[in-house]
């Protein structure tokens, strides 16, 4: 089930998912997110917590920075919708579980989500399979990056109105593409209308990260080259600043880890906190 062959999804998208799952089972309340979904969709036995990547304490620190990016993101769509922005935009959506943990969203939202057709195609059987179905105002928007398909006109024959605001997500994903790629994303977000959010998360360099994190980073750099997708994006909070100005959005806000966790984690007793070596990027059109 997670390899990334025909009919599964990609790896990435389970251990994200699973890690959201786990959050909820084995750490202290008040859970930063509740998804129990997540591990519905993902796990195909019930021996799932027992992978050497879901080990509480040994996924403590990535599991942090997967929770609180999500809420953080979650937090942003909620405030776009308080604004009247209808369109929510999911790229790498991988197993997100936002409009099955919100059912209520589409009455006021439209939600795509963009990622690769077989980890789509593997998502939508699962949501019927469980009976979460796909509702009119949840469009899976299959795209094959690896084929240069055009995920911007795939967007659009979905639905998307590009002459309406919207708030994208963009997680977990600018680690495997060059800077050229990046940048060319950014500059088709930036052209959104007026009132546009875009939230992406970046991984910095390994000086960057704080001494503990060094074995986080190593160990995941290291599964990523195995699995055929290593990282290749790194950048300072200066840098993807700069980018991202540079692709003409207005407003941006770096939100380091430290700032997550002085935001959803603080009071904690169990440890648990975002690592160092990924942060998120807001930015306003």
């Amino acid at each position: 089930m997670t390899g990334n062959f025909a009919g599964t999804p990609d790896n990435t998208a389970v251990r994200t998912a699973l890690w959201r799952a786990l959050h909820a089972q084995a750490d202290q309340p008040p859970h930063v997110i509740d998804d129990t979904v997540g591990a519905r969709l993902a796990q195909d036995d019930d021996g799932w917590r027992d992978r050497a990547d879901m080990l509480p304490d040994k996924s403590r620190g990535k599991r942090g920075t997967i929770v609180g990016r999500a809420r953080l993101t979650e937090d942003l769509v909620e405030q776009a919708a308080s604004r009247g922005v209808d369109q929510y935009v999911i790229l790498g959506a991988g197993l997100d579980t936002y409009a099955q943990r919100h059912p209520d969203a589409g009455s006021t939202m439209t939600i795509f989500e963009i990622d690769q057709p077989e980890t789509q195609a593997w998502k939508r059987s699962r949501l019927i399979e469980l009976g979460y179905g796909i509702p009119e105002w949840l469009r899976l928007v299959p795209v094959d990056f690896e084929a240069n398909d055009n995920w911007w006109d795939r967007l659009q024959a979905a639905g998307f109105d590009a002459s309406r605001p919207a708030v994208v997500s963009w997680l977990g994903v600018t680690m495997y593409l060059t800077q050229q790629a990046t940048t060319a994303t950014l500059e088709r977000l930036a052209s959104l209308p007026p009132g546009s959010t875009l939230i992406v998360t970046f991984f910095r360099p390994l000086e960057d990260l704080a001494a503990e994190d060094v074995v986080i980073r190593r160990a995941s750099r290291e599964g990523a080259r195995r699995a055929g997708t290593p990282f290749i994006g790194f950048y300072t909070p200066d840098q993807i600043v700069d980018l991202a100005q540079q692709a003409g959005f207005g407003a941006v806000e770096h939100v380091s880890a430290a700032d997550l966790a002085d935001r959803y984690f603080t009071d904690r007793t169990d440890g648990l906190r975002p690592y160092s070596g990924e942060d998120a990027l807001i930015a306003t059109v």
